[in-house]
């Protein structure tokens, strides 16, 4: 299920503003997230190998769960008209097939003058953080995206 829809411009934001998503892994995410990037480590998609390994069965990719945060940063906070300037991750536990990873995203501080902020994003299964890190967003202002505005003169300087 693919998450609902919000739009935040950079007024309605403030420190402390969290927004979260769950989602299951599946052995079909792990698959097609392999399809798409070319990745294919054998600790991703063969048991048998992955059986042999520190992990003992098979994990999902680390640049899958972090693009769970991608999934919240452009559809909830800050949602569409968000724009990626940087993200920093930690790889901290493997994900496995099955985990329901939650993804937490706060923004840790706003910076005005640049219409940017900083979100603290962490993906935890259970109590276990796997990953965490910040992001860097630009945010569009309401003025900007608002069509009545356009055509009264706002938008774009």
């Amino acid at each position: 299920m693919l998450p609902e829809l919000r739009i935040l411009y950079f007024e309605d934001l403030e420190v402390g503003l969290t927004e979260t998503l769950k989602k299951e892994i599946s052995s079909s995410d792990v698959v097609g997230f392999a399809e798409i990037t070319g990745d294919r480590n054998p600790i991703h998609l063969s048991e048998h190998f992955a059986a042999r390994t520190p992990f003992g069965a098979r994990i999902a990719h680390g640049l899958y769960t972090a693009g769970l945060i991608s999934a919240v940063l452009g559809t909830r906070l800050p949602g569409p008209g968000a724009v990626y300037i940087s993200q920093t991750l930690n790889f901290r536990a493997p994900v496995r097939i099955g985990d329901t990873v939650e993804v937490i995203v706060e923004v840790a501080e706003l910076i005005p003058e640049r219409r940017r902020a900083r979100l603290s994003c962490t993906c935890k299964v259970g109590d276990e953080v796997v990953l965490d890190g910040e992001a860097l967003v630009k945010v569009p202002k309401k003025e900007e995206s608002d069509p009545a505005s356009m055509r009264m003169g706002g938008g774009r300087a």
